[in-house]
């Protein structure tokens, strides 16, 4: 079973059953803090395509460039994930690939998830929970990384987003094991399966 990496007060990286590397944070990294109250979230769709998805956590959070998204896919079955070129990005960035319906991911709320995660320093997947099994945590509460607390609030039920997540709220300067560099950028694909 794989993981995502537990943080905030976890060293430990996380190693399953079938030896994936987990998403834990580490705790020496300050500027891994709770995701805020204070979000405000707006989507828009210009049609049959992915809609961009601006979401504002302490004014950090952008639209993913077109140019850069990833495909759409079909939900219930594995993303391919597309890890832009050039110049990682320095704010976290957002887009909703399928808009899910219903009830929105809010702070507070147990979710499950399923995820693929590449990074701009290998240029490809390294960690897919398609292969093992869904992910549950209770956004907000500080057990994933910033990245995660902040981009998946606002998610509707069934939907996919991409989170392209900097350093500063990923895993910061430490590498939490094969496949993530140190001060890494992170490719998040995200399905959203339950919300409790």
């Amino acid at each position: 079973m794989s993981r995502p990496y537990l943080r905030p007060w976890t060293l430990a990286v996380v190693i399953g059953a079938a030896g994936a590397l987990g998403l834990a944070a580490c705790s020496s990294s300050p500027s891994h803090s709770s995701a805020s109250s204070n979000v405000a979230s707006t989507s828009y769709n210009t049609g049959s395509g992915p809609s961009a998805t601006t979401t504002t956590v302490n004014g950090a959070i952008a639209p993913i460039p077109t140019a850069d998204l990833s495909p759409a896919g079909t939900a219930g079955t594995a993303p391919t994930l597309k890890i832009p070129s050039g110049t990682p990005p320095t704010e976290l960035q957002s887009a909703d690939l399928i808009t899910g319906v219903g009830v929105e991911a809010t702070s507070g709320d147990n979710v499950t998830v399923q995820y693929v995660l590449g990074t701009y320093s290998s240029g490809k997947v390294v960690q897919s929970s398609w292969t093992s099994q869904p992910f549950s945590f209770t956004l907000g509460a500080g057990q994933v990384i910033p990245g995660w607390d902040q981009g998946v609030v606002g998610m509707k039920l069934g939907g996919r987003r991409e989170l392209i997540i900097p350093p500063s709220l990923g895993y910061g300067a430490r590498s939490p094991g094969a496949g993530i560099a140190p001060n890494d950028t992170l490719v998040f694909v995200i399905d959203l399966l339950k919300i409790n």
